[in-house]
C-alpha cells in the first residue's frame, strides 16, 4: 500500500461499509446510532411520517433562523436534541403501521447489516420489524434492542429517572439523611446504548467467524444497575460506613469538594503521598507527622477534621491559585466547571470529543455536542455531518439501498407509506 493509499485509507471510519437501520427514537437509542455513525457506519433512520419521526424533533429549545428560539418558528427550525443526536445520519419517512410500510422496511432489511430499536419489548414483534421477521430475510443480521427491562419485558414504562429510581443510584449521592437525588445527566438513557454499541461490535467480530448474525438484547436498568454494584455499596452498608457522604468521601481522606473564593475545587488525595502533598499545599507540611493525619487509616477515621482544615485553607483563595498549589504538590486536583465551561475545555475541543452542531440551512451555531471520544491511529471517527430534517432522504434510500424505482416511490408516496 502506497503512503497516498494510506492517507485515504486513514480518513474511512472503521465500520465503513456497513448499513445500519435505525428504528430509535428519544436518547437512549439514538445515541447508540449515532455513536455507529460517528464511527462510519451509514445509519438510516427510520421515522414515522404522520406522528413527526423521532420524539426529539419536538424538543424545546429550536435552532432556525431567528437563531436560538423555545417555540418553532418556521419549518426549517430544528429542535438542538436532534441537531445533536442525528449528525451524520440520513432520515426515511415510513409508517410501519401500515403493510406496505412493513414491506419495505424488510426490503430494506435485506440490505441491512445492523438494525437498532429501542420500543419497548415486544413492540418491534407486533409490528412485524422484529429479530425473526428480519432474520427470516436477511439470516446474518445484527439486531440489536434496547429496552427498559430487557427483551422479556418488566413492570411499567421505563423513563431515565424510573430506571435511576430502581437502579439505586438515587441513594449514591447526596447527604447522608437526605433524600434521594436525581442524576442530572441521564445516566440510564446513556450507559444503555454504550452497551449496545459494545454488544453490536462484539456479534459483528463473531458474525465474521461464524457467519451468523444474532439478537443483542440490552436492559437499560441492568446495565445501570451493573454498574451500581461496581462499588460494594451492600458491603459498606453491612460494615457500618455510609452510603452517601456529600461532597467529600470520609474512608479516601482527604477527598472531596471544597469551596474556594471564586468557585469550587475537587481533589483527590487518598494515598500518604498525596495526602502530604495537600499538606505542604496548605502551608503545613507538619501535618503530615501528625498522629492523627500521618497514615490513611488515620486520616480516615479524622477525615472531618481533615476536610475542615482543606476547606478553612481554600476558601480565601481563588480557585485557580488552590489548584495550582495542589498540583504543584503532584496531587489530583481540578476547578469544578459549570457545564458551558466543561464544554469548550481546549483539551476536549482540540481531541474533537466535543464539536459545535451544525444546522441544515443556517451553519454554524455556537451550540456544543457529543463528538466520538475515540482516536484511532489508522481511522476516522468524526460526527461532521449536520441532522437531517424528517424524510429529508427518502428517495435516495429507497432507490438506493431498496432498489424502488422513482414510479414506485411515487406510488407509496400517493399511498401515505413514505
Amino acid at each position: 500500500m502506497t503512503t497516498t493509499q494510506q492517507t485515504d485509507a486513514a480518513q474511512n471510519g472503521p465500520l465503513e461499509g456497513l448499513v445500519v437501520l435505525d428504528l430509535t427514537t428519544a436518547l437512549a437509542g439514538p445515541y447508540a446510532t449515532l455513536l455507529l455513525a460517528g464511527l462510519g457506519a451509514t445509519v438510516v433512520k427510520v421515522e414515522n411520517p404522520a406522528s413527526g419521526g423521532d420524539s426529539s424533533r419536538n424538543n424545546s429549545p429550536y435552532f432556525g433562523g431567528l437563531g436560538l428560539t423555545l417555540d418553532r418558528t418556521a419549518d426549517t427550525d430544528m429542535s438542538v436534541s436532534m441537531m445533536g443526536r442525528g449528525r451524520n445520519k440520513k432520515s426515511i419517512t415510513l409508517d410501519l403501521k401500515q403493510a406496505r410500510g412493513r414491506e419495505v422496511f424488510l426490503r430494506l432489511a435485506r440490505g441491512a447489516d445492523i438494525v437498532v430499536e429501542n420500543y419497548a419489548a415486544g413492540t418491534a414483534d407486533r409490528l412485524g420489524v422484529g429479530y425473526d421477521d428480519v432474520r427470516a430475510v436477511n439470516p446474518s443480521v445484527i439486531y440489536a434492542s434496547i429496552s427498559g427491562f430487557g427483551a422479556q419485558g418488566g413492570t411499567g414504562k421505563a423513563m431515565d429517572s424510573i430506571i435511576q429510581a430502581l437502579s439505586g443510584v438515587m441513594y449514591t449521592a447526596g447527604a447522608p439523611g437526605g433524600d434521594p437525588i436525581r442524576f442530572g445527566l441521564p445516566v440510564g438513557d446513556l450507559l444503555a446504548p454504550l452497551y449496545a454499541v459494545v454488544g453490536v461490535l462484539a456479534a459483528k467480530v463473531n458474525r465474521e467467524a461464524t457467519g451468523r448474525g444474532q439478537h443483542v438484547d440490552v436492559s437499560m436498568l441492568g446495565a445501570l444497575t451493573s454498574l451500581m454494584s461496581i462499588e460494594p455499596f451492600d458491603a459498606f452498608a453491612e460494615t457500618g460506613l455510609p452510603l452517601r457522604t456529600g461532597n467529600e468521601v470520609p474512608r479516601l481522606a482527604p477527598f472531596g469538594i471544597f469551596r474556594a473564593k471564586d468557585g469550587f475545587i475537587a481533589l483527590c488525595g487518598p494515598t500518604d503521598t498525596f495526602a502530604r502533598g495537600v499538606f505542604r499545599a496548605m502551608g503545613r507540611p507538619e501535618f503530615g507527622e501528625d498522629e492523627d493525619f500521618a497514615t490513611r487509616d488515620r486520616r480516615v477515621r479524622h477525615a472531618s477534621e481533615l476536610h475542615r482544615l482543606i476547606g478553612e485553607w481554600a476558601r480565601d483563595l481563588p480557585r485557580a491559585e488552590v489548584v495550582a498549589a495542589l498540583s504543584a504538590q503532584g496531587v489530583p486536583a481540578a476547578e469544578v466547571l459549570e457545564p458551558a465551561e466543561a464544554l469548550r475545555n481546549p483539551d476536549v475541543l482540540a481531541r474533537e470529543e466535543v464539536v459545535e452542531l451544525g444546522h441544515p440551512q443556517h451553519g454554524a451555531t455556537g451550540l456544543m455536542g457529543p463528538g466520538v471520544p475515540i482516536r484511532f491511529s489508522e481511522a476516522s471517527a468524526r460526527l461532521d455531518r449536520p441532522a437531517p430534517h424528517l424524510g429529508e432522504h427518502t428517495d435516495e434510500l429507497l432507490s438506493g439501498i431498496g432498489g424502488y424505482g422513482q414510479g414506485e416511490i411515487a406510488e407509496l408516496r400517493k399511498s401515505g407509506v413514505v
